[in-house]
């Protein structure tokens, strides 16, 4: 590393050297260094009984060998392939029967690999990485079947024009140094590479010296330490190579035209941006927060029809970053005035500086953050991760005082030399039609594949001894329950892991069922004029309300909203104010009608929603109200009388529900909420918003061209006969596991990337709804590869029904469902979520559990009865997105 570090990181550096001696320990923090330099960080939080571990080895994409710049990332993907002690198989089994969270990430300085699994599993996980970290199966058979997955996550990526921009401006802000390039790798360097080669990598880097391991979640860190140290105390160190020399070079400045298949064009302004480790960091940190600002001039191009949207990103690595301003302009229009006004936005910054209000109030945000980073078990170990091996700090927390110390002319004199024009990358993303769909009977040839099941994976002793019983998880969740008198549900879960309360609300409306014939998109002009403030604030006066307070608010049929608890009655007086109370001003109504029929415009042009519409109408009745859709007709036609109608029609308390979590008494937070939208009154009968039942579909096929791709996206989906409420989706569920849970060990993954490398992911799931439901798969290979690859989802899924599951693939299914119980209440978001739709819904609170107990008595006769009667294979509808398949 070249770059100087601040004195505070040099002070961070220094208390962790010092730590190295013995384990310190905070209370629910324990910090240890191991004889072989393994770096432990283990951090109590008993939000749930859940544990997250994440080894992070501190190399990347920065330190692959020159021509080979997805070496990092290809040696990611074969972690997953097995080690001595632990096939890949075993590895995959193991992984499922945690409960299936299990990955990795590739970063320019970082690799990550990290288990989120109930706290009883710690061990399981520690032992995996162990035997990860001391070596693994590179033989190069293997490495040529993986080689396959990685070359479609190639062609996914390179199929999104915005990561073809990001792979440009890398190239053009850090031309000569190791940020020349992104961890993702290409085809062309992956074909030469060779499993001796990943081999040497490993070696080179994965040592227990070059390695940060954090464990956040509900264990006892002495415990937790201990079982380290059995795991991984013996691993000898290792004599690492030379680090990378960065020298950036000056960046003119450029421009790059591009297409896009989005419905909205898009301007970006890129700059080089401090890194992590520059001593302008900080007030890196503070200008993102203050130009992305509600308040500030970027996202006021979106409010005063100047652009569709505008805002600012900052994003850093450790030696260096970017500093991205984002103009969206609608398809058909002219980009040259969002770029003129952004570019007089930054110039404004650089020259006369940003106001010095909305640097105390991102600095308040900011360390707001660090408080709301404990309310969910995975996100509290990523903190500690990004803090430790990304920014060589001490703690989340250890930043906290830097921003503190932030002044608007640290901000003003980092935008004045940031925002050079003459250093200045430029793109313009520009929509261009792709064709008209395209049916036809079918894609590919007759080939056909033979079903042969792999036998039994065997477990070692260690593994198959944490799973030998499954049972009925406890839920650590009880939440209180109340209807108001006007009708609301209100559902109340306190916690006390942190000083903060987390609200997610919801209003159940169906602009297809409630809206007038003609008036498609009053639901979404409604939704765009919320954040033009109430009738009492206007939008600058809501946010700078917000703002003092250090909350986030989102207003709208769907509504949230984060605040320190000790302001969390101010913050539900906002946002009830919000909700109740719209300004709705004309003026406002002008500026959203022009805007949603823009991007409406582009919308229906675009290649992802002639796919959606043209599945759709290959499922549904012609006239199916599901099928309605805005078109710019239809909103240019609306008139804020309509708005008003429609807004006062749906926005009613008795279907409504609020769901709060975190540091507050039950009883207060009714009393606040009574307080709040006790005065919303319901007139009329309740609305029925849910769609009507429909007949099974057809079979069928859709292509639907996209010129920006390389990769096709593909959906198989069909409508099954059985709603939200039929016991018999516990069997058709836990079936889904068989087929596409567990990552590795499902059926699909098996199949579709393992042994034959035609995919690099796969995903499978039933949407069941009160009358209707469907069933989908959904993939992403080369156009060589779809008709493979469909075919051996029909033949999977026939083999769902022709065949009982096995025990292995039963018991491995159950536990995944059965471990995701505690998983899912593992955070504020999810426990809020989960409570919000079991409510909506009309179900117990505690429905889980109940779903639990119906998954541990099911049997594999049950799973394949239920495929027998309700999935039709050979009834998909298969749409494809991309090139033409072959």
């Amino acid at each position: 590393m070249t770059k100087q570090k601040t004195l505070l990181a040099a002070a961070m550096a220094l208390a962790m050297a010092t730590s190295a001696a013995a384990p310190q320990d905070t209370g629910d923090v324990l910090r240890a260094t191991l004889d072989n330099g393994l770096r432990v960080v283990i951090v109590r939080d008993t939000l749930a009984p859940v544990v997250t571990s994440e080894i992070n080895y501190l190399t990347g994409s920065d330190e692959v060998p020159d021509g080979f710049p997805g070496t990092a990332h290809a040696l990611e993907h074969m972690m997953f392939r097995g080690s001595p002690g632990l096939s890949k198989d075993q590895l995959a089994a193991v992984a499922a029967n945690m409960g299936g969270s299990f990955n990795a990430d590739t970063t320019q300085s970082v690799t990550q690999y990290y288990f989120v699994a109930p706290s009883s599993d710690l061990d399981v996980a520690l032992h995996t990485e162990a035997l990860r970290m001391r070596g693994l199966d590179l033989a190069d058979a293997e490495w040529a079947k993986e080689r396959g997955a990685i070359e479609q996550e190639v062609s996914r990526d390179m199929s999104s024009p915005n990561f073809k921009f990001y792979s440009q401006l890398l190239a053009q802000l850090f031309d000569g140094s190791p940020y020349a390039h992104t961890p993702l790798g290409t085809r062309e360097s992956f074909d030469k590479t060779t499993g001796a080669m990943l081999r040497k990598f490993h070696d080179q880097w994965y040592a227990p010296n070059n390695a940060i391991l954090v464990i956040a979640g509900d264990v006892d860190p002495a415990v937790a330490l201990a079982e380290v140290k059995i795991h991984f105390g013996d691993i000898p160190r290792r004599a690492l190579p030379a680090r990378p020399v960065f020298h950036f070079k000056v960046a003119n400045a450029k421009t790059v035209l591009l297409p896009t298949d989005s419905g909205f064009g898009s301007v970006y302004l890129a700059y080089r941006w401090p890194g992590l480790h520059d001593p302008d960091y900080a007030a890196a940190m503070v200008l993102d927060k203050v130009l992305g600002s509600q308040r500030a001039a970027l996202f006021g191009m979106g409010m005063t029809g100047k652009a569709l949207y505008g805002g600012f990103s900052g994003s850093s690595m450790p030696e260096a970053g970017v500093g991205t301003a984002i103009g969206i302009f609608p398809r058909g229009g002219d980009p040259q005035p969002v770029l003129k006004e952004m570019r007089s936005i930054l110039a404004d910054a650089a020259s006369k500086g940003v106001d010095p209000a909305l640097v105390e109030a991102a600095k308040r945000n900011a360390i707001a953050e660090l408080e709301f980073k404990k309310n969910s078990v995975e996100g509290l170990a990523n903190a500690w991760s990004d803090a430790l091996a990304f920014e060589g700090a001490d703690s989340p927390d250890a930043i906290r005082q830097a921003i503190e110390a932030v002044t608007p002319e640290a901000v003003n004199a980092l935008a004045k030399r940031t925002f050079d024009p003459a250093h200045a990358m430029t793109a313009i993303l520009t929509p261009e039609s792709s064709g008209k769909p395209i049916e036809g009977k079918g894609f590919g040839g007759a080939e056909s594949f033979a079903s042969s099941p792999d036998k039994p994976v065997t477990l070692p002793d260690w593994a198959a001894q944490a799973f030998t019983k499954l049972d009925v998880p406890h839920s650590t969740i009880s939440p209180v329950s109340y209807t108001l008198p006007n009708g609301l549900r209100l559902i109340v879960q306190p916690e006390t892991i942190s000083d903060t309360v987390e609200v997610y609300g919801s209003i159940r409306t169906n602009q297809d069922l409630q809206s007038a014939k003609d008036e498609e998109g009053v639901a979404d002009v409604l939704d765009g004029l919320f954040p033009f403030g109430t009738s009492s604030l206007d939008r600058l006066q809501l946010q700078q309300a917000l703002d003092a307070i250090s909350a986030r608010q989102s207003a709208g049929t769907s509504f949230s909203l984060s605040v320190p608890a000790a302001h969390f009655a101010e913050g539900m007086k906002l946002l009830a104010d919000n909700e109740l109370h719209p300004a709705l001003p004309p003026e406002a109504f002008g500026v959203v009608q022009q805007q949603i029929a823009g991007a409406v415009a582009g919308q229906v042009q675009t290649p992802e929603f002639l796919l959606m519409i043209g599945l759709d109408a290959a499922l549904l009745p012609a006239t199916d109200p599901e099928l309605r859709h805005a078109t710019p007709e239809s909103v240019k036609a609306l008139d804020l009388g309509k708005v008003k109608a429609y807004y006062a029609k749906t926005f009613r308390p008795d279907m409504a529900t609020i769901v709060i979590v975190g540091k507050v008494d039950p009883a207060q937070a009714k009393q606040i909420v009574e307080q709040a939208f006790g005065d919303w009154k319901a007139e009329g009968a309740q609305p029925d918003v849910d769609y009507a039942a429909v007949p099974v579909n057809k079979a069928g096929h859709l292509h639907v061209p996209d010129s920006s791709a390389v990769q096709d996206s593909v959906q198989m989906k069909e409508i099954v006969d059985i709603t939200r409420d039929d016991d018999v989706r516990f069997a058709l569920n836990l079936g889904n596991e068989v087929l596409g849970g567990g990552f590795y060990a499902s059926r699909l993954y098996h199949d579709l990337r393992d042994k034959s490398g035609l995919v690099y992911n796969v995903s499978t799931g039933f949407d069941l709804d009160k009358h209707r439901s469907t069933y989908e798969v959904s993939f992403g290979s080369d156009p060589d590869k779809v008709a493979p690859a469909a075919k051996l989802v029909v033949r999977d899924l026939k083999q769902m029904q022709d065949e009982p599951v096995s025990a292995e693939d039963l018991k491995r299914a159950k536990g995944i469902l059965l471990r995701q119980l505690p998983l899912n209440e593992a955070s504020f978001s999810s426990i809020g979520e989960q409570l919000l739709i079991f409510a909506e819904q009309g179900r117990p609170l505690d429905e889980s559990t109940i779903a639990a107990r119906h998954y541990l008595e099911l049997t594999a006769a049950q799973v394949q009865q239920a495929y027998r009667q309700h999935i039709r294979p050979d009834a998909l509808v298969t749409a494809v997105k991309g090139p033409a398949p072959k």
